[in-house]
């Protein structure tokens, strides 16, 4: 029944998506509400909402612009799912902006298959992953998803290996420029993140535990799946794939290293974990196997969510 729905998309599916947004986002935030919230706390809150829907539908876009979907609802839905799991990101401005900077540049970066403007596509993705990194270090990662692009489709000529550094310096001396003048701890602070902690000791109560552990085997689960099936896929199709799955890989390594570790630094693996599931939700055979998925699916999400919040 929910698989059928969300099947084609409409009007009505993306209705349901922004009101299931909508209310989750109110709910945390009128629960988690204090009474010395200023007119600022409230700007940021709208901001963060639409950085969110933003992220949504830049998610989707990907999808269907490049040949991941037939024209389904699937892809806004698993990221909104997935979402419910660590509600605790509603509230964390500075990872929503750093993932919807990353997000802009996988758009550029699986666009390159069609080798049109490849030097314009390499250069913005490596600037938006400079950008992302400014508001968390570790993102900076990413640019290893850009030279796994350019090693794919422009390897031959050489200039487009250079592109990222160009863009690298061009962040940098921006940056450092605008925290001389407006706030040098600007710098201080974005050092202070680039150390590496791969301890797992951050768990406020077994709920974050339990909700890890579920996602944890849900993307392993659908990142088996289509690795096993991923010869069965179109051959065109294959190094769009091999992205994807690049930055799913890239988004959990951006957790394992990251100090301040929380659940909120999965974030980074929603929407390449939500574009694999869509993969699975649209080729798999049997009905039935695709409506008990997604049923234990939404009933974790719903648990996750309910606990934590």
């Amino acid at each position: 029944m929910i698989t059928s729905f969300f099947r084609k998309s409409t009007p009505i599916n993306y209705t349901a998506i922004i009101l299931g947004l909508l209310f989750l986002f109110f709910y945390y935030q009128l629960k988690h509400a204090t009474a010395d919230n200023s007119l600022y706390d409230i700007i940021l809150k709208c901001v963060l909402l639409v950085v969110l829907f933003a992220s949504f539908f830049l998610t989707n876009f990907i999808l269907k612009k490049n040949g991941l979907s037939k024209d389904s609802a699937y892809g806004v839905f698993f990221f909104l799912l997935f979402l419910m799991f660590f509600p605790g990101i509603l509230n964390n401005t500075p990872l929503l902006l750093s993932n919807f900077f990353v997000l802009l540049a996988m758009r550029r970066i699986i666009s390159l298959k069609s080798l049109k403007a490849s030097k314009e596509k390499i250069f913005d993705a490596s600037l938006w992953v400079f950008i992302a990194c400014l508001f968390h270090f570790w993102s900076i990662l990413y640019i290893a998803l850009i030279f796994v692009a350019i090693l794919f489709h422009v390897a031959r000529d050489y200039r487009n290996w250079f592109l990222p550094i160009l863009a690298f310096f061009t962040i940098a001396i921006l940056f450092v420029g605008s925290a001389i003048f407006l706030n040098k701890q600007w710098i201080e602070s974005l050092l202070a993140n680039s150390v590496i902690d791969l301890r797992l000791h951050y768990f406020v109560n077994n709920y974050q535990n339990i909700a890890f552990s579920i996602y944890a085997t849900i993307g392993l689960f659908f990142l088996v799946v289509l690795l096993l099936t991923l010869s069965n896929r179109p051959l065109i199709l294959h190094p769009t794939y091999k992205k994807v799955i690049s930055a799913l890989v890239i988004g959990s390594v951006v957790f394992a290293v990251s100090p301040n570790k929380s659940n909120d630094l999965l974030v980074y693996t929603f929407a390449p974990l939500a574009m694999i599931t869509t993969t699975y939700f649209e080729t798999a055979q049997a009905y039935w196997k695709r409506e008990v998925v997604l049923w234990i699916l939404l009933s974790a999400a719903l648990f996750s969510f309910i606990t934590q919040s």
